[in-house]
């Protein structure tokens, strides 16, 4: 799951942005690496070459004096060679002062060595280092064909004859006496320095990195962002697209049904008048047919005889005048349903009488739905000021929502009013002892279009109508339901006026 969050989150990051942040990341670091520090390591080789060059012109330079006093007579040669020996054994620079100087001749014999007194005065014509190169014969043929130069060996790191490492070593003749005087440097001095620098260097370049990776974030987090905002834009254009198609469903059902109950209002109200009279003049003729009844007998009357419909006859009549009455009150509650009335709070609101229409106009869904239905609505309730029309669109939809959330007819749903003199509020409740909801689905469930019975039809609009019409009265929307048990709703109506004084004024 996490896997597939996170391939889902880089799937949504741009690659116009991704791809030049990584592609700068990575030639950065080539550059650093494959080109800045190669270069500094030659040049600081360079360097020390350079440094050794001048260093062994100046040790030659003390020989030079020496050999002066020579040739003036000071100094006698042996005495001359001994002090520039001595001299030049005991300079030193570098790391610790331990970097030297040697001498040898032309042989080649070893005149001095500071670290190596047992070669001084031997023969080291065949002296090698491990890889088995004469090194002082190198010196030696370098300095007959170009009088000084640099050569590459291998040799004792220091003082430390353990410890063999590469070294690059420049010598120089001096002619006078027919020496060679050299000096070098250790490679591995240059591989510490490197190394220090490429450490220096990776963190500063981390720092760079970690100051891009930081900036790649901002950009990347802004163009998800602004992803992000495209495409809630997208969905609230579509949300307003789908609302305004809703709105319109609704004008047009609003038009319909108030033109359905005009076109019904007057063939009932032909009904409710003629019904009357037909049971009128059935009582007038009574008297006639019982009399021709008794004078000769049973005689068939349609498909049936006058005995068995004698007293049907005025029951069904009545049942049509009931039935064709019924039928004029749901039409007018569907044309006060379907008037397009502005909220206005302006109407002295009997709840009960409210709900009792709404119980009306669903009838026909509540059989359908429940053998268990129960109407508890409180007697004198106080007026509410408000809209009668939105309220009862609010009780509708509370009993649509509950009959639909049954499985069984068996299990009920009940609907209540009262009123609560503590806080001075209206209450209706609507239970169902069906399905439930989710507590996820609780907490949208008056979002604008979630429903959860999209596959059957919902829109997902009647709680959210509902709610901004119970809101617009000052009053509260609340759901309280467990999954698998049912579900209670809530609407309370704030009393703005004192009840006392509006009961007083109803009776």
């Amino acid at each position: 799951m996490m896997t597939e969050k996170i391939n889902s989150a880089l799937g949504r990051i741009p690659i116009r942005i991704f791809l030049p942040v990584v592609l700068t990341v990575l030639l950065f670091i080539m550059t650093i690496f494959l080109f800045i520090l190669p270069m500094m390591e030659q040049r600081l080789v360079e360097g020390k070459r350079e440094v050794i060059r001048e260093l062994v012109a100046s040790a030659w330079s003390s020989l030079e004096g020496y050999a002066r006093q020579e040739r003036q007579g000071t100094l006698t040669r042996d005495k001359a060679q001994a002090m520039a020996i001595e001299h030049i054994r005991g300079l030193r620079y570098g790391q610790e002062s331990k970097d030297y100087f040697w001498i040898n001749d032309m042989q080649p014999r070893m005149i001095m060595h500071p670290y190596r007194p047992d070669l001084e005065g031997k023969d080291i014509s065949t002296f090698s280092d491990p890889a088995g190169k004469r090194l002082f014969l190198s010196c030696v043929e370098i300095v007959k064909a170009n009088g000084a130069g640099y050569v590459d060996y291998r040799w004792q790191w220091m003082d430390d004859p353990s410890r063999i490492v590469p070294k690059i070593s420049y010598v120089m003749g001096f002619d006078t006496w027919g020496w060679i005087i050299g000096t070098g440097i250790y490679v591995e001095d240059v591989h510490a320095q490197i190394s220090a620098i490429t450490r220096q260097t990776t963190m500063v370049c981390m720092l760079i990195l970690f100051l891009i990776i930081l900036l790649s974030i901002h950009i990347i987090w802004h163009g998800l962002k602004v992803t992000r905002e495209k495409r809630l834009a997208e969905e609230k254009t579509l949300l307003k697209q789908e609302q305004l198609f809703q709105a319109a469903k609704m004008v047009s059902l609003g038009t319909l049904v108030s033109g359905v109950a005009h076109e019904i209002n007057n063939p009932i109200t032909s009904v409710m008048l003629n019904a009357p009279n037909l049971s009128r003049m059935w009582e007038a003729m009574l008297p006639i047919l019982d009399h021709h009844h008794t004078q000769h007998g049973d005689f068939q009357v349609g498909a049936t005889v006058y005995s068995r419909i004698r007293d049907r006859v005025p029951r069904m009549l009545a049942a049509i005048t009931d039935d064709a009455r019924r039928v004029r009150d749901i039409v007018a509650d569907l044309k006060d349903f379907a008037r397009d009335n502005p909220s206005q709070m302006k109407d002295d609101v009997d709840l009960n009488d409210v709900v009792n229409k709404a119980i009306g106009l669903t009838a026909n869904l509540i059989r359908k739905s429940t053998k268990h239905f129960t109407l508890n609505c409180h007697p004198d309730l106080p007026d509410l000021p408000g809209n009668a029309q939105r309220i009862e669109q609010v009780v509708i939809n509370l009993v649509v929502n509950a009959c639909q959330a049954l499985p069984d007819t068996d299990l009920p749903v009940s609907v209540s009013t009262w009123f609560d003199r503590e806080k001075k509020q209206i209450v209706l409740e609507v239970n169902d002892e069906g399905e439930g909801i989710e507590a996820d689905a609780l907490m949208r469930i008056t979002d604008p279009f979630f429903t959860t019975r999209r596959e059957r039809g919902g829109t997902g609009l009647g709680l959210a109508i509902s709610d901004r019409i119970v809101k617009d009265h000052g009053g509260t929307l609340n759901f309280k339901s467990t999954p698998g048990k049912g579900t209670t709703v809530r609407v309370t109506f704030p009393l703005l006026r004192d009840p006392h004084r509006v009961e007083t004024k109803v009776s």
